[in-house]
């Protein structure tokens, strides 16, 4: 399994970015998809969860902000990034796993890691 993160960058507050991962090895029919971030110094941490069944769960943080598209023919995953604020600087982290999480925001629930791509905010 292989999953790549990018269109990651630096960005004023206010604008917005489009985050993809490029899913490789992974095909079944149960599964969560999810993005994580994390901050110098900071616990890494959920941002959005889907299910295959498409329930989704964002991070208050973030609703309303982003939002998560799954494109199964293409094998990719985005992460629509919109009013982005310094606080969202961070490492952006794709993850997956089979079957539905738990915890949807909890890093131990995934089997699966991107290396991440660094969103900056000034």
């Amino acid at each position: 399994v292989q999953l790549v993160e990018s269109g990651g960058g630096s960005v004023q507050a206010g604008g917005s970015l489009r985050l993809s991962c490029a899913v490789s090895g992974f095909n079944y029919r149960n599964y969560c998809m999810a993005w994580f971030r994390q901050a110098p110094g900071k616990e890494r941490e959920g941002v959005v969860s889907r299910v295959s069944d498409g329930s989704t769960r964002y991070a208050d943080s973030v609703k309303g902000r982003f939002t998560i598209s799954i494109d199964n023919a293409q094998n990719t995953v985005w992460l629509h990034m919109n009013s982005l604020k310094p606080v969202d600087t961070a490492m952006y982290y794709c993850t997956a796993r089979l079957g539905r999480p738990v915890r949807w925001c909890s890093p131990r629930e995934y089997a699966y890691w991107g290396q991440g791509t660094q969103v900056t905010v000034s």
